[in-house]
C-alpha cells in the first residue's frame, strides 16, 4: 500500500502543471453520464454498489456487481446527446470482474465559417471514448486498487485526434464501518494522433473521495475534494466585476477560502437501500463560476431519484446549470442475473 501511495503522489507532482477548464482535449472525459452521480453532485466516487461508478474509479469494480449492466442518456446543452452504457462481468471467483464502458458525444450538425465570417456549410462532431476496467483485492483487506485503460476518438468536421488514458484509483470499504474512502488518479495519457499535428494535454485530475453512512438515520453523505494537482481553481467571474464612472474596471477578488470551496463537491442520498430514493448534491465550483450579479441562479444544485422496479432500477438527475437551462438525466441499470 505504501508504494502505491508513493507512486499516485508522483504522478500528481509530475503533473501538477495540468490544466484544467477549457484548455486540454478531450473535455468530455470529465462529463458525467451516470444520474446518479449527476444527482450528488457529480462527482461522486465511492459508489461501489453501482455499475456506473467504475468509469470514474476503477476501485469499485467488485463481484457483487456481476452482470449488471446500465444505459445513460442525457439531453445536454444546445441541443448536444450525451450516451453511454456499463457492464460488469465475473470472469471467475479466483480472478474476479472485469468492467467495461463506452460513451459517446453528438454535439449536432454546427454551422461552418470562414474567417470574415461568411458560412461555409454545415459540419458534424461528435466524441467516443472505449474503456476497460479490472480492480483487484489487496494483502490487506479491505483495500481495493484498480485501473482503467481508455481509447479516446474526437472527430471535428474533416479532423480528428486519437488518444489513450488510464485511471489508477484505490479504495477503501470495511462493511463493519461506515464510511468509505479513495484515492484517484484520472486521465493519465496522451494523444496519438493530433487534429492539426500539435499535441494537447489530457484532463488529468486527481480527486479523493468519501462517503459515511449514519447509524439511525437512513441518510448516506458524499464529499469530494476535486482537482488535487491544481489548487488556485478560481478564475475571476466577469459578472462579478464593477466598472466606476470613469469607466476604469474592477475584477473579483477571489479569497483563499473561496479558491478551496470550488475543489468540493458535496451529496446527501436519502434511503439509500429502500426502493425509492432521494438524492441532492452541490457542486461549488458550478456555482460560483456561473453565478450571475443580483439574481439568484441556484447553478450547483442538483436532485434526483431511484426507483427500483424487481431487476431494474430507474435513477433520473436534474442538474442546475445557469437560468437559462438545466440539464436532465436518465439511467436505467438491470440485473442480467435475474434473467
Amino acid at each position: 500500500m505504501k508504494q502505491l501511495l508513493i507512486f499516485l503522489f508522483c504522478i500528481s507532482f509530475s503533473f501538477s502543471y495540468s490544466q484544467v477548464g477549457g484548455e486540454n482535449v478531450y473535455q468530455f472525459l470529465n462529463i458525467p453520464t451516470s444520474a446518479r452521480q449527476i444527482a450528488l453532485g457529480g462527482a461522486v466516487f465511492t459508489l461501489t454498489d453501482d455499475v456506473n461508478q467504475p468509469i470514474w474509479n476503477p476501485a469499485t469494480i467488485n463481484i457483487d456487481l456481476d452482470q449488471q449492466l446500465s444505459v445513460n442518456y442525457t439531453s445536454y446543452l444546445a441541443g448536444i446527446n450525451i450516451g453511454s452504457a456499463s457492464y460488469i462481468k465475473v470472469i471467475n471467483r479466483r480472478f474476479g470482474a472485469i468492467h467495461g464502458s463506452v460513451k459517446y458525444i453528438n454535439y449536432g450538425t454546427l454551422i461552418g465559417a470562414d474567417e470574415q465570417g461568411n458560412s461555409v456549410g454545415n459540419f458534424n462532431a461528435s466524441d467516443i471514448v472505449v474503456s476497460i476496467g479490472y480492480a483487484k483485492e489487496l494483502y490487506w483487506k479491505y483495500l481495493n486498487v484498480g485501473a482503467n485503460l481508455k481509447f479516446i476518438n474526437s472527430t471535428i468536421s474533416n479532423f480528428s485526434s486519437v488518444g489513450v488514458a488510464m485511471d489508477i484509483a484505490i479504495l477503501y470499504k470495511n462493511e463493519y464501518e461506515p464510511f468509505v474512502f479513495t484515492l484517484v488518479a484520472r486521465n493519465i495519457g496522451t494523444q496519438l494522433s493530433s487534429f492539426n499535428g500539435l499535441k494537447e494535454n489530457i484532463p488529468f485530475s486527481v480527486a479523493m473521495g468519501m462517503s459515511y453512512k449514519l447509524e439511525h438515520v437512513p441518510l448516506k453523505w458524499y464529499v469530494t475534494i476535486d482537482n488535487l494537482q491544481k489548487w488556485k481553481l478560481a478564475v475571476p467571474n466577469p459578472s462579478n466585476g464593477s466598472v466606476d464612472l470613469e469607466g476604469n474596471e474592477a475584477f473579483e477578488n477571489i479569497s483563499f477560502l473561496k479558491n478551496m470551496f470550488r475543489h468540493f463537491v458535496v451529496g446527501a442520498e436519502l434511503f439509500p437501500k429502500k426502493a425509492v430514493n432521494l438524492r441532492i448534491g452541490y457542486n461549488f465550483r458550478r456555482a460560483a463560476e456561473l453565478k450571475l450579479q443580483n439574481t439568484r441562479t441556484f447553478a450547483g444544485f442538483s436532485f434526483g431519484f431511484g426507483l427500483k422496479m424487481n431487476r431494474m432500477k430507474l435513477n433520473y438527475a436534474y442538474s442546475k446549470i445557469h437560468t437559462a437551462t438545466n440539464v436532465s438525466t436518465f439511467s436505467l441499470q438491470i440485473d442480467l442475473n435475474k434473467y
